[in-house]
């Protein structure tokens, strides 16, 4: 037998796939979570294993990934992918990276957020308070397989992910005026593309002096002093 079949190792990874909303799936809904290597964050990501979970009704859903431990090498990184979807219908998807074979414990649970409009929009389109998808910062567009996440409460605590490191801080909000006072960040280190698109999602953050809302289709634009569009988001 060669050696490197001889080091190879049928290995399984398992978890719940978990979304906030009390809410039944509808019929036919499918579950998909994938174990992929997102070492290069500016090419697409390589699927390593995959399941689709047809008979889920509500969260948690369980699901059990297999894979070859010989796919698995100690210099690139890997992370775990969830979306729900109802035929070509997006319900539901992980918005933020969830990485596994780092050194640390492996954790399946993986959150998902809705996408598909159960969930209601902003209560008010004269707040940016909400959770939001970053789509466009400073006209650079965003990494497809990334996700910067921007959630402020109605009294301005802010929170979320730059896409590789969790954050938190405070915005102040008066009538269309936003501005964000300083973000604290844990400090991971990820793919150098994954840290330069978090790098401007941060510093367009400090840029932000006001906002504008597009309500019918669920859109946050922050705006700068001079009133120039530094991001663009989506609810989610």
């Amino acid at each position: 037998m060669p050696a490197g079949q001889a080091l190879a190792e049928a290995r399984t990874l398992s978890g719940k796939v978990v979304y906030r909303e009390r809410m039944m799936l509808p019929a036919g809904a499918v579950v998909e979570v994938k174990l992929l290597d997102v070492s290069l964050a500016d090419a697409p990501a390589k699927t390593i294993s995959e399941t689709r979970i047809t008979d889920a009704k509500a969260s948690p859903i369980p699901y059990m990934l297999r894979f070859d431990s010989a796919q698995i090498e100690p210099r690139r990184t890997y992370a775990l992918q969830a979306r729900i979807q109802e035929g070509d219908r997006l319900l539901f998807i992980s918005t933020t990276r969830h990485t596994v074979f780092a050194g640390g414990k492996d954790d399946g649970d993986i959150q998902v957020e809705n996408v598909a409009g159960q969930v209601p929009p902003p209560a008010s389109s004269s707040s940016p308070a909400g959770r939001w998808l970053a789509e466009d910062i400073r006209g650079g567009g965003v990494i497809d397989n990334l996700q910067s996440v921007l959630e402020i409460t109605a009294d301005g605590v802010v929170s979320g992910s730059g896409g590789c490191n969790r954050m938190r801080g405070q915005a102040t909000i008066s009538s269309t005026s936003l501005t964000f006072g300083p973000i604290a960040a844990t400090q991971m280190a990820c793919p150098p593309a994954v840290m330069d698109q978090e790098g401007k999602f941060l510093s367009a953050l400090e840029a932000v002096r006001s906002f504008r809302i597009d309500p019918q289709q669920h859109k946050l634009f922050l705006l700068d002093a001079a009133g120039q569009t530094v991001m663009r988001l989506s609810a989610i």
